[in-house]
């Protein structure tokens, strides 16, 4: 017998196909990638989520989960997502569901948890048999209308499901949000935001109807905004974010810093940067301190807990100053981090690199295709209802027949053909429905609201139809359901923004306001408005001025604007900067911080001086301008504004100091001014400023008045613009007496004298503390005691008198109290009252002396 089968090996041949094994590499991962990036890791555009987030937000709105009914088990909710749209294991889905349940991770939530979640503490959440979880509120606004056929459905894994392409959302949630995840070959990393000003900038995109720029966005939507907090430091890396789709932001924890009742200082962290593990944090602080990488820190203790939130608290050491330490946090542990932005999406299946306002633009013109189609189903289950109604109507009106009819058929077949072919003008739709009427709504009353209903439904009809045909109507639906979201929803932000100096002026954020800036002999700095300080009559009591200790007083208080620059010089005769929008902001009674703390002065040194500058940037102003010092031995010197043009953090030589002797006095002088320096013993020398030529920051000084022994000295210096004929001399004397002298009545001597005596100093006026020119029509007198009682007075209620006399009581002084600091300040706008008061004033103490009469 012949054998004619094939031989095995030949069968085999045939059914080998010889491939290229590169192409074959290439071809499995590009469909492999192409998997990842489109079913995995990249969220769509429209609805800012990955397909993991979507169904199981779609799996718990098809449970009936929602945010008014009882919650269900996690594990529940996660066997129903893995069973029917997610088969990729149940840990990646009860992540995913958990990190939509942390209000440290999302900005808005999208899961309402009940049980252990975790914490920022990096503990994670308990197993899901034990934790239960809803939708939230604000996802049940991502999945409304969706059964209106908004959105595309696609089969499931299995071919046994439908589940949606897209969510229908209300929410710009990518945005809102964000993303991250890695795919093949690229990755997203896409910042939250503020609701209220994303829900801002969508309805200025829609106003403009697209026109509009990235510059003009982010007016609205500033900067991103974190769930934990924080302060971004510097919109350089944000603005590139926002204009190109790439970017960076950083990100510092937010801290205060407290003193505590021994006096040691302590820093507070209250807000650390977005996914920060706040132990991890304490650990490498921990470890930064052993390493001796990080100094001051005395004790650490993470005392952050559900109800109050996060708080770190960094006990530092007795000579440790707060601002290198916090410089130091920032610069070596994760108490600022950085952020790499990358807005990748799926545009339409495709990844994209998207700006700010490509992301916009294409949740708008989602929404719009949301209405439209959520209309047109809308429109058609309307007409369907009409037509109905429509029947019902005719058989209404052919009641008898209608009912003839029926009675008369054998089956309901005959009786449905029958209505059809009666002339009556009714389809088989229209007979059916009328077969199946119930014999309660031929009833009058109900015959009325059949006919009510279907005019209802007619308005309905021609309202649809008139908003398909019109876009504008469409988006004006459309903004009308975003401000709903965002009344609903909308919050403040929770993450500050620093500008750095060099990317924007921040004067131009601060409110330019006059401010009342103090700073204690303990060296204890605060701004106050200076509204908050009310206007009395002369010897009255006066009003406390801020709460120091008992062996602390208010030493320096002066008037400046918030977009000043303030010089401020030390008694070693050093000279740091500071702007007043940085000196911490405190009501009038509080104490203030420490000011080793805003600027690098060794504690051993203490300011005697400043001066307000308005901006050092002006180059014809500072090269017009001079410094002028004196110290307590009578040294005067003359230095060149632009020697101080330049700040630095650790301060510059300003003069030059001998042993024994301290810097008293800075003034800013224009070269057009008398000097007048007065001394404790009561006498005052007037001499021209170009008396004194300039020198640099490092020289000593001239003679500028001779003091007596060594129980006297210089108690103040001013300098009046020679040709402002309207000022006067205010002399104060310790125990609160004081005139105010015609500057002419002193004559012009040269520098390094003796002087004239310019007040009566006797044992009931005490020693001349204080030396000022004012101008009665401008000015008024701000008095500060040792106890911290202050006083206001206008300079007009202070009668002018002769230079040889002792002047009058200005204010009642407690015993054993003295005069601390005067000062003068601008007047007050008057704004009258209901009582009939100026502006921050109130009635005079009962028991003040009354003012002298004009």
């Amino acid at each position: 017998m012949e054998d004619n089968s094939t031989p095995l090996e030949t069968q085999d041949n045939n059914r080998i196909v010889p491939v290229n094994i590169e192409e074959q590499m290439k071809t499995a991962y590009i469909d492999y990638s192409m998997s990842v990036i489109v079913g995995r890791a990249l969220p769509d555009v429209r609805d800012g989520l990955k397909p993991v987030h979507r169904r199981i937000l779609f799996g718990m709105n098809e449970l009936g989960n929602n945010s008014n009914k009882p919650y269900k088990k996690a594990a529940r909710i996660v066997g129903e997502v893995m069973g029917k749209f997610h088969p990729h294991g149940d840990a990646s889905i009860f992540d995913a569901m958990v990190r939509m349940a942390q209000e440290w991770s999302m900005r808005y939530l999208l899961v309402d948890g009940q049980g252990n979640f975790g914490n920022q503490d990096g503990d994670g959440p308990a197993a899901m048999r034990y934790i239960e979880a809803r939708l939230h509120r604000q996802a049940e606004y991502m999945l409304e209308d969706i059964e209106k056929e908004t959105v595309d459905f696609q089969l499931n894994f299995d071919d046994s499901l439908q589940e949606p392409t897209v969510l229908p959302t209300r929410i710009p949630q990518l945005l809102m949000n964000g993303s991250s995840g890695i795919a093949v070959g690229m990755a997203t990393n896409m910042m939250p935001h503020n609701l209220s000003e994303v829900i801002d900038g969508c309805l200025a995109y829609i106003d403009k109807r697209g026109d509009i720029s990235v510059e003009e966005l982010m007016h609205y939507i500033k900067a991103p905004d974190f769930p934990t907090g924080g302060i971004i430091y510097g919109m350089e890396g944000v603005k590139a974010a926002m204009h190109f789709g790439r970017g960076r932001v950083v990100l510092r924890g937010k801290l205060q810093v407290d003193t505590k009742a021994s006096g040691r200082e302590q820093i507070i962290v209250t807000e650390v940067p977005y996914q920060v593990n706040r132990d991890a944090l304490c650990d490498r602080i921990g470890q930064l301190v052993n390493e001796k990488i990080i100094e001051g820190i005395a004790h650490l203790n993470n005392e952050s807990n559900k109800r109050e939130g996060t708080r770190i608290v960094i006990d530092l050491k007795r000579d440790a100053v707060a601002n290198v330490v916090i410089n130091q946090l920032y610069k070596h542990s994760e108490l600022q981090t950085s952020y790499g932005i990358n807005n990748v999406a799926l545009v339409k299946g495709r990844p994209r690199t998207l700006n700010i306002r490509e992301m916009i633009g294409e949740f708008v013109e989602f929404r719009m295709d949301v209405v439209t189609r959520r209309t047109k189903f809308e429109l058609k289950e309307a007409e369907k209802k009409a037509h109905i109604l429509q029947g019902y109507l005719i058989a209404l009106d052919h009641l008898d027949e209608v009912i003839a009819l029926i009675r008369a058929s054998s089956t309901p077949e005959m009786a449905k053909e029958g209505l059809i072919n009666a002339g009556w003008g009714l389809d088989e739709i229209q007979a059916k429905a009328i077969l199946e009427l119930r014999l309660q709504r031929l009833t009058g009353m109900e015959r009325e609201k059949i006919r009510a209903e279907y005019d209802e439904l007619m308005k309905l009809i021609a309202y649809l139809k008139e908003l398909l045909a019109d876009e504008a109507k469409r988006f004006e639906v459309i903004r009308k359901e975003l401000l709903e979201v965002k009344d609903k929803f909308g919050d403040e932000r929770k993450t500050e923004i620093t500008y750095l100096d060099n990317e924007v002026s921040i004067k131009d954020l601060i409110r330019e306001e006059d401010v009342v800036i103090t700073i204690s002999h303990l060296g204890y700095i605060k701004r106050t408005s200076a509204t908050e300080y009310r206007q009395q009559r002369r010897g009255g009591r006066g009003a406390i001025g801020g709460r120091t200790r008992e062996e602390d007083y208010i030493e320096h208080l002066f008037v400046a604007s918030t977009h000043h620059t303030i010089l401020f010089f030390t008694e070693k005769g050093r000279c740091y900067w500071l702007n007043v929008y940085e000196i911490p902001e405190g009501d009038k009674n509080s104490k203030g911080r420490a000011i080793q703390n805003l600027i690098q002065m060794p504690p051993d040194d203490k300011i005697r001086a400043v001066v307000d500058v308005k901006d050092l940037k002006d180059e014809a102003f500072v090269n017009s301008h001079h410094i002028v010092l004196c110290t307590k031995q009578g040294v005067i010197k003359k230095t060149s504004l632009e020697d101080f043009s330049r700040p630095r953090q650790t301060g510059v030589n300003a003069i030059t100091i001998v042993e024994g002797d301290i810097l008293l006095e800075a003034r800013l002088t224009d070269g057009n001014c008398e000097i007048l320096m007065a001394v404790k013993s009561g006498r005052a020398i007037r001499f021209e400023e170009e008396k004194v030529r300039s020198t640099g920051r490092g020289a000593i000084g001239v003679a500028g008045i001779e003091v007596d022994d060594a129980t006297d000295e210089v108690i103040g210096m001013i300098c009046v613009n020679r040709e402002d004929k309207a000022r006067t001399v205010l002399v104060v004397s310790e125990k609160g007496y004081g005139k105010r002298t015609p500057i002419d009545e002193y004559r012009i001597t040269n520098r390094g004298g003796k002087g004239v005596k310019t007040i009566s100093v006797t044992e009931k006026t005490g020693k001349l503390v204080g030396i000022l020119d004012v101008t009665e029509s401008e000015d008024d007198l701000m008095i500060t005691c040792k106890s911290g009682v202050t006083i206001r007075m206008s300079v007009a209620g202070i009668s002018e008198q002769g230079r040889a006399t002792q002047g009058v009581k200005l204010i009642r002084l407690d015993e054993n109290d003295e005069i601390a600091a005067i000062t003068k300040l601008d007047k007050l706008e008057e704004e009258t009252n209901g009582n009939g008061n100026g502006h921050g004033s109130l009635p005079a103490d009962p028991g003040a002396e009354p003012a002298p009469e004009a």
